[in-house]
Order: C-alpha cells, then structure tokens, then sequence
C-alpha cells in the first residue's frame, strides 16, 4: 500500500507539472545596433550560449616557445585567482541542485516514541483509566508544491544561468591570467634586452671614457671632453642599474601569476626562452575578423546568464501573487503497544492537500517584484557595456597593433641612419673637425632609438595579447604574419 501510495502521489504531481505556466517574462536577447551582423552560437532568446572552449593554451603555440607555453601551463594549475574562481563555481553548482531539488518531492521516514501523563483532575480520564499512556509511530510522509505558476521552475532557470555565468567568469579570469602573464613575459624578454643594450653601451662608455682619459693625460683634449665622457660612462652605469631593477619586478609579478609560493615570489626563479626578436618574428594576426568571435568572449556570455538569471527572478517574483497548492500523503504504523507496532490493524494513512492564496502582504509582494525587475535593468545596462567593451577591445587592440607596426619600421629606418651618422661624427672627431660633443649626440641618438624599438617590439607583441583576450580568446581564421 505503501508503494501504490507513493505512486499515485508521484503520477498527480507529474500530471499537475505538465499544466503549469510560469508566469513572468521569458527571456529575450536585448536588440543590440552592431556595426555588422552577429549571428549567435545559438538561438535568441533561448539563453544557452555555445561553450568556450575550456583549453585555450594551444594558441600560444604560434610563438614557438616553449617556456611561454610551460609557464602558462604552470599558471593554469597553480594560480589562486582560478583556484578561487573554481571555488564559486562548485558552490554556484550546489545552489543549482540544491533549486532543482525542490521541484521534487520531499521524502522523510520517521520513528517516534513518546510517554505522557495526563492529568487525573482535567476530566479528561475516563474512571479507572491510567492516566499514563504510551505511543508509538513508524512511518513515511511525503509532500509536493505544485508549480503551478512557475515559480520553482524560474528559480530553477535562474540558479542555472547563474551556475553558467560562474563557468565564464572563471574563463574571463583564466584568459585575463593567461593574457597578463604573456604580456609579461613578452616585457621580461623586452627588460632582458634593454639591460643587455644597457650593458653594451656602458662598456662602450668605459672603453671611451678610458681612451679619453689617456688623450687627457697627453694633452690632446681639454678637461671639458673628459668630463663629458665622465657624465656618459655614469649616465650608462644608472641605466644599468634600472635595468636590473625592472628585470627583478617583473620576474616577481610572474612568480604570483604563476602561482609560486611566498618563498618562490621573493626569490623568483624565471626561465627564458626566446629572445624578444625571435618572438616578434612570429608575431600573427588574423587575416580577416568578424563579430562572430565575439559570441565567444566569457565576459558577454556571463554577462547574458546574469541576464537571463535576472529575467526568471521576475516571474519567481511575481509567482507569489498567485495561489500555492502543496499535496502531503503519509502511511505507516501507530500502536500504544510497541510490540504490536506493525501489526496490520496498527496501519494508518492519509491525503491532503494545501491550498494559500496570499492576501494582504502590506506591498511587500510588489516591493519584491519591483527589486527583481530594477535587477534586471542593471543586468541589461552590464550586458549591453560587455558588449560595447569587446567591440572597443577589438578597435583599440588593432588600432595598437597597427601604429605599433607603423612606429617599428620606423624606428629600423632610423637605426640605420644613425649608424651612419655615429659613424661619420667619430670620423670627424679624429680628424679634428668636430667637438666630441657631436660623437656623444650621435651615441645618444643611436642607443634611444635602439631601445625604443625594443619597446616598440615589446608594445606590438602586447597589442595582439589584447587582440587574443577581446577576441575571447584568440582565433580560428588564417593567420598572416607581420
């Protein structure tokens, strides 16, 4: 009896689901003006958006360096931001089950015992009877809210585009992590290279300060040439030092990207792999964008289920103005004798159903629905800022990488020709027809410009991270190299 029991209250329950109607709104995609049109990964309105894909180191590969590869491994493993944003999705998973759960009936079995005395002066004893008494209960109950309107169903849709909306965060702060570190690394390379530049034109700086200190001592310059040769050997000691200083700062951030422990952070250990030439030359850009990467940007999926989440608090909302009908059944035994407990006459059971519709609730229904659909503005007024920030992500990333290939080739011309000049200014000093100051200019001029394309190397490499990172984390298309 038990069994049927149970079976019938299930049977209802699905036949009463199967009529009900949320009530509320269902959600719709916000009608964006997009410069050209986006065709989603899945349907408007449905609010499912196509999976970013969970691997995204391969794209790294198109560096060809291993070391960058292996730190980004490193950081994917290791780094706390991820450990943390794991940690909110498991517990954005449990509220998920825990809001499905209760579509569901509740199950519960009980046992209980109790002795009572009743009172012999309350005329509620018959004569002779003994005013102690024993019961003895075992059995199931079991109780079902039908959604008739809706309302756990929305709170069900909600909990799970929630759930989903912590997935893509966690993918934002994967490709954020991923992005900063390349970025990194690529400006490690660059400080590497600007101390060994800085070395260099120390050494050279010491060997002209030495020659110029012999050509002092025999009379052939004055004190004012030596003394500029003085103030460049320092000038090239300080760069030196500033050098060093920004190759230890960034060896460290990498170390708390990279998820290091404290010891390994204030003693960082960083491998190198290819110089910042070497990455430049297989620096990639896309043959041809469309906006329809942009369905892939984590931060404008998670964006939409935040949405969507917003849009089912309104009809959960609102489902409180209608009637809730909750059925309740329980079967099994009571007996004042425990011995007799399960015995066929001790058997009881029993049907019922609840039926509340609210009221007067003095506004507080209506302030509940007005706080749920205010959210929703908010969540609109974010989503449509994700998208306005991943289109202007994607200008500025181009707009960057374009000027930074404009300045480089720039800067090559100009490297040259300051060789040349450089050349000819220490010509014209040993034949005396020209002040050293001209030589020092000369020098200047050709270890500035070296530098800054170095920057320059350093700041186009950065620009396609930032192209990688607005465009969701890299790209499919052919690829052609700059």
């Amino acid at each position: 009896m038990l069994k049927l029991s149970l079976s019938y209250s299930a049977v209802l329950s699905a036949l009463m689901l199967s009529a009900c109607a949320s009530v509320g709104p269902d959600y719709q995609r916000p009608a964006l003006d997009l410069p050209v049109p986006v065709q989603a990964d899945n349907p408007a309105g449905t609010g499912k958006p196509g999976l970013l894909a969970a691997d995204l180191t391969p794209w790294w590969a198109q560096f060809q360096d291993p070391v960058l590869t292996d730190l980004i491994l490193e950081a994917a493993k290791y780094n706390q931001d991820l450990v943390l944003a794991t940690g909110r999705i498991e517990e954005a998973r449990a509220l998920a089950v825990g809001a499905t759960s209760n579509r569901y009936p509740t199950v519960d079995a009980t046992l209980v015992g109790s002795k009572v005395r009743t009172s012999e002066n309350a005329g509620k004893l018959g004569a002779g009877a003994n005013p102690l008494s024993k019961d003895f209960q075992l059995g199931l109950t079991a109780s079902y809210e039908v959604d008739v309107w809706g309302k756990l169903s929305r709170a069900d849709e909600a909990a799970k585009a929630r759930l989903l909306a912590q997935e893509q965060n966690r993918n934002v702060v994967q490709m954020t992590l991923f992005s900063n570190l390349a970025q990194s690394y690529f400006a490690l390379r660059a400080a590497d290279a600007q101390l060994k530049l800085a070395q260099d034109t120390g050494k050279t700086r010491t060997e002209n300060l030495g020659l110029q200190q012999k050509r002092r001592a025999a009379g052939a310059i004055g004190e004012l040439d030596l003394h500029q040769a003085e103030a460049e050997a320092a000038v090239a000691e300080a760069s030196v030092a500033q050098a060093k200083q920004n190759v230890a700062n960034l060896e460290s951030a990498i170390a708390v990207l990279i998820g290091r422990s404290p010891a390994g952070v204030a003693h960082p250990v960083i491998a190198r792999g290819s110089e910042i030439s070497s990455l430049y030359q297989h620096l990639q850009l896309p043959a041809d964008l469309s906006s329809e990467v942009l369905n892939r940007r984590p931060d404008i999926l998670a964006a939409e289920q935040a949405l969507v989440a917003a849009n089912a608090d309104i009809g959960q909302a609102k489902a409180a103005y209608f009637p809730s009908l909750k059925l309740t059944t329980g079967i099994g035994y009571e007996s004042r004798v425990f011995k007799d407990l399960i015995d066929p006459s001790s058997l009881l059971w029993n049907l019922g159903a609840n039926l509340v519709q609210p009221v007067f609730r003095a506004g507080a229904i209506g302030a509940v629905v007005a706080g749920a659909e205010a959210r929703k503005t908010q969540a609109t007024a974010q989503y449509v800022q994700a998208v306005q920030g991943a289109f202007r992500d994607v200008h500025d990333a181009l707009n960057n990488a374009e000027a930074s290939a404009q300045l480089y080739a720039a800067n090559q011309k100009r490297v040259l020709a300051l060789k040349d000049s450089q050349r000819l200014a220490e010509l014209r000093y040993k034949n005396g027809y020209s002040s050293y100051l001209e030589v020092l200019n000369a020098q200047r001029d050709l270890a500035q410009v070296e530098s800054g394309l170095i920057d320059t190397q350093r700041a186009h490499l950065s620009a396609i991270v930032s192209l990688y990172k607005a465009l969701g984390g890299g790209w499919n298309q052919a690829v052609t190299t700059q």
